[in-house]
């Protein structure tokens, strides 16, 4: 398969599922900007639903005011960031939202990557029941607690190992969103964090554009 810049299509499009490998790098930045274009993909229940990343934040373990293991601090909840890379990070959010993080780095360095936004492309009939009518494209992927609603994911998935199991994992393929459509921002609701509230950890493509391109490379 090769699917180019713009979401030009040459050949069939072939999905490989991310090993350990990808998820032990130890730059939590380069991590978070890379999983743009990839697929997150749950089993839930035996029903497949995905998306396209479209929007990441990086935390930075202990040293960035903004994660919740800074200054190492150990709790029930950020034990999980302590894992090897690859595990789910699930929290609840205001005790409404669930949001997913992706761990990465090594067994004791609590890096960790929030997934803020997908695009919708299998299941979308099951993400339909789950939310009460059709989805939106565009808008229903955009928001940390939006993503794991589609995605069926909740606390209970909190430590799953995204390379052994087969409830929630990401795949890669040559596809990718433009350049032109990516920004890099400050993160969003981390006002608490100092000066690290304006660090540019964020990564997010224009949900309108990357939708056309992931049509374009006939996705969904």
């Amino acid at each position: 398969m090769t699917a180019l810049s713009g979401g030009l299509r040459i050949e069939p499009m072939h999905w490989s599922r991310l090993d350990r490998s990808f998820f032990s790098g130890n730059d939590v930045l380069m991590l978070a900007r890379q999983l743009l274009g990839m697929k997150l993909q749950t089993c839930i229940d035996g029903r497949i639903t995905a998306g396209i990343i479209t929007e990441t934040e990086a935390y930075a373990g202990e040293s960035d005011m903004a994660s919740h293991a800074y200054g190492g601090r150990r709790t029930k909840r950020t034990e999980t960031m302590y894992l090897q890379g690859g595990h789910a990070y699930i929290y609840l959010c205001y005790g409404i939202h669930s949001l997913f993080n992706i761990v990465t780095s090594q067994p004791g360095i609590p890096h960790a990557v929030l997934v803020r936004g997908i695009i919708p492309i299998e299941g979308i009939r099951v993400m339909q029941e789950r939310i009460g009518r059709e989805p939106d494209l565009v808008r229903d992927g955009a928001g940390p607690g939006k993503v794991a609603r589609l995605l069926g994911l909740n606390c209970s998935h909190n430590g799953t190992d995204m390379v052994e199991d087969r409830q929630i994992w990401i795949e890669r393929s040559d596809f990718f969103l433009s350049e032109s459509i990516i920004r890099a921002t400050p993160r969003i609701g981390v006002d608490y964090a100092g000066e690290d509230a304006f660090l540019p950890y964020r990564f997010a493509a224009d949900h309108r554009e990357a939708l056309k391109e992931i049509k374009m490379a006939g996705l969904v």
